[in-house]
């Protein structure tokens, strides 16, 4: 699995998104490495859920 979006939401509330147009920042960064779902702990969330979130 590889990562195009990303969108990383802090328990204070503060977004950081990250894609092709947006790499990295001072904060953090689109992940480089492939992402395997058995290894990796992810939360699954619907896509109108990113969506929100993303163009928040």
């Amino acid at each position: 699995m590889i990562v195009i979006k990303q969108a990383e939401l802090t328990a204070a509330g503060r977004l950081y998104r990250y894609s092709w147009e947006h790499l990295e920042d001072e904060h953090g960064g689109l992940t480089d490495q492939a992402i395997d779902p058995e290894q990796d702990p992810l939360e699954t969330i619907p896509a109108e859920e990113f969506q929100r979130v993303w163009t928040r």
